[in-house]
């Protein structure tokens, strides 16, 4: 599920996307009137789409997109001028007025493309650390003295034992270390 921030500084405008996008199957976290508002809000939630206007009480578009957390993503709805003019780069944006079917349609394409990017970084295997890379391979070290494996079929053997007891890597390989050495 996406999280879903809608900001416009007068609170009625900020209430009839809401409704728009709860209509069409959408769940919007929160509302916000104000910059300060929306950055409270999106480090609360871990990524997702802003929906806002151009200009704030307390600071402009640019600023926010300066400021919003990376996980985020900023649909600017502004009047062509605005959208003409805007200086950064990678910005959805839709004209003023507004067309409810290309707000949902964008919403739903960025919707997609946020989901896309959390799996492809969901799939990249987490980097180790000096101290678990250490231990890893001590414990393939030993396993190789001890049991005249190759390199290979010891990293093999403590993936599938970290598999069978369903723990990670480096903790299946400091159970071997642990377990070898008495």
């Amino acid at each position: 599920m996406i999280n879903i921030i809608v900001a416009f500084p007068k609170i009625e405008n900020a209430k009839s996307i809401k409704n728009i996008l709860v209509r069409s199957g959408f769940s919007v976290d929160a509302i916000a009137t104000n910059g300060s508002q929306v950055l409270q809000y999106a480090n609360s939630l871990d990524g997702g789409i802003l929906i806002c206007s151009a200009r704030f009480s307390d600071m402009m578009y640019t600023e926010l997109y300066e400021y919003l957390p990376s996980t985020f993503q900023m649909l600017l709805m502004a009047s062509m001028d605005v959208m003409n003019d805007r200086s950064v780069p990678n910005l959805m944006c839709l004209s003023m007025p507004l067309k409810v079917n290309e707000l949902i349609q964008t919403v739903d394409t960025m919707s997609y493309s946020l989901n896309r990017m959390r799996k492809k970084k969901r799939m990249q295997p987490k980097e180790r650390s000096e101290e678990e890379k250490k231990i890893l391979q001590d414990a393939k070290e030993l396993l190789m003295v001890r049991n005249g494996m190759s390199e290979e079929e010891a990293h093999r053997y403590i993936q599938k034992r970290s598999m069978d007891n369903g723990t990670g890597l480096t903790e299946t390989a400091q159970m071997i270390l642990s377990l070898m050495h008495c």
